[in-house]
């Protein structure tokens, strides 16, 4: 199973408030973040991206406003986040510094990964911030996040980043070690579950209520996260964050429970693009356009014969040829009236004819799923 780790192309990793934050002090846990900012570099240095999701901004931040211990109300939790945060992005900022790697630091809440619009900047932000070599450090937005919008947890946020950017491989890191028929710390019989090929109903069960004081999420947000996660095409392990460092621990065969995707998340994504999106318009293209397609290749403006429909930018769209005949079915990159006006138009001259530089592809080929026949 580690394979699954060092094999993957990109690798989401979320950090609990039990594993960042001290639970007898409140205090960053600093000898770990050491030693995990190395865990990245390494990981980083043979090829792959890594996006780190994580907890620990109300934990601090309560600490420094001298909140009581408990539950906090929902304004009392934000006015902690507010000020636990800059602690947070300056500790990973300095962490990772030490190795020569650039951070950057995201706010997203449930809004962001719902809303069509809000989502697909979120996605173009992250995907460039991977292209240029850094490190995103993502947290819930919660200053702003009310309690309908929130996610509430990490590991759910953690699981819709991992669809949103296609990565191949999520890792939570927790207090616990992996997934049991029972709570262990209650059930000394409760076994160890080392590998989930699906989700069912009895692995739903085995779900308890958070385990830690430190934090929100409980083995049923990991399940929740596991299932969202391997819909996507990711695989999902759950390990325990106090091992050091702990990615080149799962990686060694630590103790771990790995949740397994039925397929690559280029797959899962063009499945969910052919069969999970209603069409909002229509593409027809000319025939060198449908022949670019069949060989996997992107459409560009050029190619484009007429556009039927109302649409936006990340929209589904289906594309035809010119007999009418259904090739491609694609998020495009234009809302309907600016790829009315740059239909048939060269990708060089859409900044001319828009006044903003877009995409160069109408509809990108990872955006894209072919009707086979």
């Amino acid at each position: 199973m580690s394979g699954k780790l060092t094999s993957a192309r990109t690798i989401v990793v979320k950090i609990g408030s039990s594993t960042l934050v001290d639970a007898a002090t409140g205090a960053l846990a600093r000898e770990w973040l050491s030693a995990f900012a190395a865990d990245v570099a390494r990981v980083k240095a043979r090829g792959q991206d890594v996006v780190l999701v994580s907890s620990g901004a109300i934990a601090l931040g309560r600490r420094t406003m001298k909140l009581s211990a408990g539950a906090l109300k929902l304004e009392e939790a934000q006015a902690a986040a507010a000020v636990g945060q800059i602690a947070l992005a300056r500790a990973w900022s300095e962490a990772l510094a030490a190795h020569g790697l650039t951070v950057a630091q995201v706010l997203l809440t449930l809004g962001d990964t719902e809303a069509r619009r809000r989502y697909l900047n979120a996605r173009s932000t992250l995907k460039t911030l991977l292209a240029l070599g850094a490190v995103p450090v993502i947290n819930e937005n919660d200053t702003v996040a009310t309690a309908e919008i929130r996610f509430g947890d990490n590991d759910r946020l953690a699981a819709r980043v991992t669809g949103m950017i296609e990565a191949d491989c999520l890792v939570l890191l927790s207090d616990i070690d992996g997934l049991y028929s029972a709570n262990p710390r209650h059930d000394p019989s409760a076994r160890f579950i080392p590998e989930v090929a699906a989700i069912s109903p009895e692995i739903d069960a085995m779900a308890g209520a958070a385990g830690s004081d430190m934090g929100s999420g409980g083995m049923a947000t990991k399940i929740m996260a596991a299932r969202i996660a391997t819909e996507a095409g990711a695989n999902m392990v759950i390990a325990n964050g106090a091992l050091r460092p702990p990615l080149q621990a799962i990686e060694g065969g630590a103790k771990c429970t790995w949740f397994l995707a039925a397929a690559t998340p280029a797959a899962a994504r063009k499945r969910w693009i052919s069969g999970a999106l209603k069409p909002s318009g229509q593409i027809t293209i000319d025939a060198g356009a449908a022949a670019a397609l069949a060989q996997g290749k992107s459409l560009l403006p050029a190619g484009v014969v007429s556009v039927e429909g109302l649409f936006e930018r990340g929209d589904c769209v289906v594309v035809k040829d010119s007999t009418g005949r259904e090739v491609a079915r694609g998020l495009i990159a234009y809302s309907a009236e600016d790829a009315r006006r740059i239909a048939r138009v060269k990708s060089g001259e859409i900044e001319a004819i828009l006044g903003y530089r877009g995409r160069t592809e109408m509809i990108h080929r990872d955006d894209m799923a072919l009707v086979r026949t």
